[in-house]
């Protein structure tokens, strides 16, 4: 017996979800242009988190997998859409190959400029990260949730892994040249004449 979409579109419980996510969208796209807003909202979220956490002194595998979530977001958020060792490997592989065509004037080796295009952008990486937070503040309140474990054990291992990260993917920054932030880069203002 097939399903008539007409009539199911027309439920009004599916009507008000509809209308719900609509305004959901809207108000997710007003937010896009206020970007220190959105993260000092963040920051009081994840306050509230860690709040909970230390006042409960539970669901500490809670706050590890957000933990690792949360990083390998920001890893997603340092690393360069295209990856540049890939590109390395090809050219490499066609110069090996011969299958190069460059005729070997300075201006063909000279790097070309290439903007730094983000794997994850600002925006994804800010909802993705509220998102998780709420679910794991959310899921604090259930005591099934709430796995006995020794947490030093997983802060060590969170921090060791943090560090490790970070040290290769500071050492992938540093071999091939590029910078994730916009510190220290030129800005152009308009000028009032």
């Amino acid at each position: 017996m097939p399903v008539d979409l007409n009539e199911f579109k027309s439920n009004p419980v599916y009507l008000k979800y509809h209308e719900l996510e609509i305004t959901y969208q809207k108000y997710l796209d007003h937010s896009v242009p206020f970007a220190q807003r959105r993260w000092i909202g963040f920051g009081g979220l994840f306050f509230l988190f860690f709040l909970r956490i230390i006042t409960s002194q539970g669901w500490y595998i809670i706050c590890y997998g957000l933990g690792i979530y949360l990083l390998n977001l920001f890893l997603a958020f340092l690393t360069p859409k295209f990856d540049p060792s890939l590109e390395q490997e090809m050219k490499n592989e066609s110069i090996e190959e011969g299958l190069d065509d460059s005729t070997g004037n300075d201006e063909d080796t000279a790097e070309e400029f290439r903007p730094f295009i983000r794997r994850l952008p600002e925006f994804k990486f800010w909802y993705n990260a509220t998102r998780a937070t709420t679910l794991s503040l959310f899921l604090s309140f259930f005591s099934i949730f709430d796995i006995p474990v020794f947490w030093p054990i997983l802060l060590m291992y969170f921090v060791i892994l943090f560090t490790l990260t970070m040290r290769k993917q500071v050492q992938h920054m540093i071999k091939y040249r590029y910078l994730p932030f916009d510190f220290g880069k030129t800005k152009y203002t308009k000028s009032s004449k």
